[in-house]
C-alpha cells in the first residue's frame, strides 16, 4: 500500500471527528437541514480527502437515490454519502454533492489541535 497524500484546507472546515483529517470548507455548506440514520447531516458542493464506496440504489426520505457511501482516507471512517444520480425530477440538486454526518465531523480552525514540536527534551539549546 502506498503513502496517503491529503488535501490541508487553509482556514475553518469541517474535519473527521476521529482523525482530524479535513474534510470540507464552510464555503462549500449548501444546507444543514439534512438527516442521516444517526441524526443530523449537512450536504456540502465539495468534499476532500475521502475515498468513496460502490454504489447502490437507496431509498430515502425523498425518495430513490444512486448513492455511493464515502470514507475518510485516513483512518477509513464512513463519514457520509454522495449522491450521483436522483429519480426524481426536484431532487436532481442533490446530484455530484456530498452529505456529511453532523456527528461524524468537527468544524475547527486550521490551527486547532496542531501541535509542532519535533524538539526532544535532551537537545540543547
Amino acid at each position: 500500500m502506498g503513502r496517503i497524500f491529503t488535501v490541508e484546507l487553509e482556514g475553518r472546515s469541517y474535519r473527521c471527528r476521529f482523525c482530524r483529517t479535513h474534510l470540507a470548507l464552510p464555503d462549500d455548506l449548501i444546507s444543514k437541514s439534512f438527516h442521516c440514520r444517526r441524526g443530523k447531516a449537512y450536504l456540502f458542493n465539495r468534499s476532500v480527502n475521502i475515498s468513496m464506496g460502490p454504489l447502490e440504489e437507496r431509498m430515502m426520505l425523498s425518495g430513490m437515490h444512486t448513492v455511493a457511501d464515502i470514507y475518510c482516507c485516513c483512518c477509513g471512517q464512513n463519514v457520509g454519502w454522495k449522491y450521483e444520480s436522483a429519480h426524481e425530477k426536484d431532487q436532481k440538486y442533490k446530484e455530484g454533492k456530498f452529505v456529511l454526518e453532523r456527528g461524524r465531523i468537527v468544524d475547527e480552525t486550521s490551527t486547532e489541535g496542531c501541535v509542532d514540536d519535533t524538539r526532544s527534551d535532551t537537545e540543547d539549546s
